[in-house]
């Protein structure tokens, strides 16, 4: 069971990928997560700011070992990235298309209004980008190529992400995971 403090930033990540940073306040997140008021400000003295970025940065480290034990399951990156976008695509259906990922709703809300935020999210994109290019240098594809190849499946999971959640269908994920073989080789 998790304590008090993974509790609160497991429902701050859950809420902030449903609703947004912004429209989560400290109330919803002490209600939500069952955690005693005061708590949330022994674990979190500098309140939402604070468990926004923890919820983030352990949001990146939950998505990069979720994702490096896809990655090491099969030999294959494009076999593995695909079934990870596909899993994606079934959680999202599962989730009414509230879900996605903690860091894409973030991202877009906050690059402008929340430096530390913005700060977490390149820091957990970084954690997921880089798994991308430990299995593409392990397939033997050279590092530069490997780096802008992690980007490319990154952008190209977070635009479905994006897509999935406009048009309440997974589609355009399953789209994602289907036309990556010929667009990676």
């Amino acid at each position: 069971m998790a304590d008090t403090h993974e509790k609160i930033l497991i429902t701050m990540a859950r809420l902030i990928e449903k609703q947004g940073f912004h429209a989560t306040g400290l109330n919803e997140i002490i209600r939500e997560s069952g955690a005693p008021k005061g708590s949330v400000y022994y674990y979190f003295p500098g309140g939402k700011e604070q468990i926004g970025v923890e919820a983030i940065l352990e949001a990146g480290k939950i998505i990069s070992r979720r994702l490096l034990a896809l990655l090491e399951a099969e030999v294959d990156p494009v076999s593995a990235i695909s079934s990870f976008i596909l899993k994606m695509a079934e959680s999202m259906e599962t989730a009414g298309y509230n879900a996605g990922s903690p860091l894409t709703t973030a991202t877009i809300e906050t690059t402008v209004t929340s430096e530390s935020i913005n700060q977490a999210c390149r820091q957990a994109f970084d954690m997921i980008l880089s798994a991308f290019r430990e299995k593409f240098i392990e397939s033997g594809i050279k590092q530069a190529k490997a780096s802008d190849l992690a980007m490319f499946v990154t952008t190209l999971i977070e635009g479905g992400i994006l897509m999935s959640r406009t048009y309440h269908a997974a589609k355009p994920l399953r789209i994602a995971a289907r036309q990556l073989k010929s667009l990676l080789f």
